[in-house]
């Protein structure tokens, strides 16, 4: 096949070889490409969205590396040990114990690596603690790392280019993490008007200067793609992936793209690393591999994740696990997009119900746990759904809401959706949302009996230091629990949304990609959400996405490096021919 020449490569597009190519563009993939230029390796990074950052960019962005420099930095004591105890206890023997090793060993070094070859600044998020904080090797006050706020100049041209956040804010209104905690209690402590203060200067701050100002994931892929760029490492958008090539032995020895219209192979001479994302945006892949109700529009995750890398994959050979199961998260189903809810249950004044009526999870559960709740055990219907987040007015005027400030009204609009209804006794509630009325009414009686002594001795909310993280601490005797009595009262729908999906290719400690017999397929790599998770079916702290990506990438690239000059069935290298060139 013969295509034409491309001015962004400076040949001919489908003679162009790499030592790696890297498909997709979030934390994984970009860390991938630093990686490789580290090591003096020619890579290219495609994306097929007409931007980058993938779901990293729309994320929280923390990061959940145990024993990093910049926990030790920060005077955090931390341990290798605990970290190995704490996810052995969790995680089990869903994974092999070397993967989880593996992990520990090397994400530490990676993400030095990372911030030595980026402009990203990272700090410890106090107190935002491992999700299981009891649990052997757990830490209450938490191993997650996020960015600093980031001035999205450094990107230049580029910074058009970065994949949108999905909490739409306006310019230089941003929140980082830490402050996300304080500003949900602005009605409720001092020291969260102060933060909303520090908020308000800063975005006058970044507008007065003409900053362009970033925080959680924004400035993470922000920081990584600024890296990239220096690394003279290109990032092609708009060039989806359409298969891997194999030669005749079955070694993937290239990725075929489709760029401007003209489909072509890229060579990859030691290997490709998939980093693609995962499928929650396909919604054949997720009727075939997961429990209903299931739809590709509870996710937040970027619109580009329709499982291509992971059925390019499975075309080559290789095995999947994990494919039933999700990063999940209880979200509200609004008009304008899924509202992932973090604090929201987890604050005093409110239950989550099931179409019974009845209680059924702790409300401040790990965001992952209450969607396994509401699903149930077993592989047939969904036990606790459809599932409704009942709160009282004192609640709503209280504490911000998935973006509305305390008082604030529900927007019509999401009424119109069927995601609220309100109604001036638990009774009407009840009736409006097909709930039977003596069920909800003496659940939440016996819930008031819980907040009153301030022992959920049903479900136990507020007992972890976890639960107590986006608690009220005004509220006594527990955080948590507050009585619902003050009319009217609300019911918000929840649906089981999610981060992403978390089932992929198996890969072993170096990341390679096996097939069932546990065989590697030469030349392919997969991390990040393109790979079967680590964490297996749990989730072991904030930003525990994306650590393992970033360490499993980093890995990848660290084996390919080593692989010999020349593998059999690939073609030489045209480096001396064909530069390295941003589009």
């Amino acid at each position: 096949m013969t295509t034409p020449a491309h001015p962004q490569t400076g040949g001919d597009l489908g003679e162009t070889a790499f030592d790696v190519v890297i498909v997709g563009s979030g934390a994984a993939g970009m860390t991938a490409g630093l990686t490789a230029a580290r090591h003096g390796l020619r890579a290219v990074v495609v994306e097929k969205a007409s931007r980058f950052g993938g779901s990293t960019a729309r994320s929280g962005g923390g990061v959940w590396i145990p024993n990093n420099e910049v926990l030790r930095r920060d005077g955090v004591d931390d341990s290798a040990q605990d970290a190995r105890t704490y996810l052995a206890h969790i995680v089990g023997d869903t994974v092999a114990d070397d993967r989880r090793q593996a992990f520990l060993d090397h994400g530490p070094r990676m993400l030095s690596h990372v911030l030595r070859a980026s402009p990203l600044r990272l700090r410890w998020v106090p107190d935002y603690s491992d999700y299981y904080p009891e649990a052997p090797g757990g830490r209450g006050g938490g191993r997650s790392v996020e960015p600093g706020v980031l001035d999205g100049r450094v990107l230049g041209a580029h910074l058009g280019e970065l994949e949108r956040d999905y909490v739409r804010s306006p310019r230089n209104l941003v929140i980082t993490q830490a402050d996300f905690r304080k500003l949900n209690l602005l009605m409720r402590r001092p020291t969260s008007v102060l933060r909303a203060l520090r908020v308000g200067l800063r975005w006058a701050w970044g507008n007065i200067t003409g900053r362009r100002l970033l925080a959680r994931g924004q400035a993470l892929a922000a920081g990584l793609r600024v890296g990239l760029r220096d690394a003279g490492v290109p990032l092609w958008l708009d060039t989806p992936m359409l298969d891997l090539d194999q030669d005749a032995s079955g070694r993937v020895t290239g990725v075929v793209v489709e760029r401007d219209g003209e489909r072509a192979t890229l060579r990859a001479r030691l290997g490709v690393v998939l980093t693609a994302g995962g499928f929650e945006r396909n919604e054949q892949m997720r009727t075939q591999y997961q429990r209903p109700p299931i739809g590709t529009e509870w996710t937040v995750g970027a619109k580009a994740n329709t499982g291509d890398a992971i059925r390019a994959g499975q075309r080559a050979g290789a095995a999947v696990e994990l494919m039933d199961d999700a990063w999940w998260g209880p979200s509200v189903p609004l008009s304008g997009g899924p509202w992932f809810c973090l604090a929201e249950r987890t604050l005093p004044g409110c239950i989550m119900v099931n179409g019974q009526g009845r209680r059924f999870v702790n409300e401040a559960a790990p965001y992952i746990d209450a969607v396994h709740a509401m699903y149930g055990e077993g592989d047939g219907p969904a036990r606790n759904m459809p599932t409704w987040l009942i709160l009282d007015q004192r609640y709503r005027n209280r504490y911000v809401f998935a973006g509305l400030g305390p008082r604030q009204s529900f927007p019509g609009r999401w009424r119109k959706a069927g995601a609220v209804h309100t109604a001036h006794s638990l009774d009407s509630l009840a009736e409006k949302i097909g709930l039977p009325p003596e069920n909800l009414r003496s659940t939440v009686e016996r819930f008031n009996t819980f907040a009153h002594t301030g022992d959920d001795t049903e479900f136990r909310r507020g007992d972890s230091v976890y639960d107590r993280y986006y608690g009220d601490p005004t509220v006594r005797p527990n955080p948590c629990l507050a009585e619902l009595r003050v009319p009217p009262f609300h019911a918000v729908k929840i649906v089981p949304g999610d981060l992403g999906t978390k089932g992929g290719l198996v890969t072993d400690v170096h990341a390679r990609v096996l097939r069932q017999d546990q065989s590697h397929i030469p030349g392919l790599y997969a991390a990040g959400n393109t790979s079967s998770a680590v964490m297996g079916h749990t989730y072991a702290g904030p930003g525990a996405t994306l650590g393992p990506a970033m360490t499993f990438a980093h890995l990848a690239v660290e084996h390919l490096a080593d692989a010999p000059a020349n593998p059999p069935g690939t073609p030489p290298s045209t480096a001396a021919t064909t530069q390295n060139a941003e589009p």
